[in-house]
């Protein structure tokens, strides 16, 4: 069986009767997955014998597809997993992520797991958040190099342009274009390949669910301006200015919470925190502030890692108000995203 599912939006049941989840609308029973299954993947074909029994996980500074192999309960599954979940919007991840083996992976200066790590743990599949995860100039193993040692490997489809050398018309418009929804389409791809597809559809309908509650207990309301910032992370800017996110699935997020960026793009935007210049921050239209914590250390600090911004920046409405909130891991793609609307709703358009 071929699926022809390479990071385009898998919902409505395929043409080989394997898909699952919603149509028009209505709950449609999820069919069985029949092996072998052939999925294209970052337009590679990858085929699966049966479920995979020894998954590696690659770090590549992703959390959500750890986050939803614990939530499908696919833990068991997992042979070694180097995506580090300290601190997280979903109250139960970090003792769940803990729990999992890593396989002794160790990561190279690239921050992953190197090449001959990889094939000495010996895997069934290899799973990444983006192609850069599978580049020989940074150290790891590549697609083919797996493939020659009987290796599976297969990279979130939202993540298929991003680090790739010569990536595809269609892998870049999957990139350029995400949303929420890529959290959806990687559960249920996921749940395809380990014939999970009930609790794929289950989970998505729940993610689904919260957060059409929160689009409808804000919608009519005027949008605020949010500005997601996360001082933790200034050492990605080079004037020590706190990171500041937007496009893709952060204007997303904040648009379902019934907010709108201050730096809102049209698809994700990268290089603006390396870019941004005090000035700019200093004029931008904020109303609520949502500070983004990276290092559990953090949690105890956001009334202070607001203040400082207040103070840096008192013409924001949000600082003559304080208006603020935090939210962490549920900012990126992966189920916590539900977290970060709510959230960032409550602050936004309290109850």
């Amino acid at each position: 069986m071929t699926l022809p599912i390479s990071g385009c939006g898998f919902g409505a049941s395929s043409e080989s009767g394997s898909g699952s989840s919603v149509t028009a609308g209505k709950n449609v029973e999820p069919k069985k997955t029949s092996y072998p299954l052939t999925m294209e993947n970052c337009g590679r074909k990858v085929t699966f014998a049966g479920p995979p029994k020894r998954v590696l996980i690659m770090n590549g500074a992703s959390v959500g597809e750890v986050q939803t192999y614990v939530l499908l309960g696919l833990q068991s599954h997992i042979l070694a997993n180097a995506q580090r979940v300290t601190i997280s919007d979903d109250p139960k991840m970090v003792a769940e992520v803990a729990k999992l083996p890593t396989g002794g992976a160790e990561w190279n200066k690239n921050f992953d797991v190197p090449a001959e790590n990889v094939l000495e743990l010996k895997p069934d599949l290899v799973v990444s958040t983006w192609s850069g995860s599978f580049n020989a100039k940074s150290g790891f193993a590549t697609r083919d190099q797996l493939a020659e040692s009987g290796i599976n490997s297969y990279v979130n489809p939202v993540g298929c342009a991003y680090g790739a050398t010569d990536p595809s018309a269609e892998d870049q418009a999957v990139y350029d274009r995400q949303s929420i929804e890529s959290t959806f389409d990687f559960i249920t791809q996921t749940g395809v390949i380990f014939d999970e597809q009930r609790k794929a559809a289950d989970l998505v309908a729940e993610l689904r669910g919260r957060i059409a509650a929160v689009e409808d207990r804000v919608k009519g309301k005027e949008r605020k301006k949010v500005l997601l910032a996360y001082p933790g992370m200034a050492m990605m800017s080079t004037n020590e200015l706190p990171a500041v996110f937007s496009g893709g699935v952060y204007d997303d997020i904040i648009e379902k919470a019934g907010g709108e960026n201050a730096f809102s793009s049209d698809k994700p935007n990268p290089e603006l925190t390396s870019n941004l210049n005090a000035e700019a921050l200093a004029s931008a239209d904020v109303d609520v502030l949502v500070i983004g914590l990276s290092d559990p250390s953090e949690k105890s600090k956001v009334k202070q890692l607001a203040d400082q911004l207040f103070k840096k920046y008192p013409q924001w409405d949000a600082s003559k108000s304080r208006t603020y909130t935090a939210i962490s891991d549920g900012a990126f793609i992966g189920p916590a995203n539900a977290y970060a609307v709510e959230k960032i709703a409550d602050a936004a358009h309290p109850q």
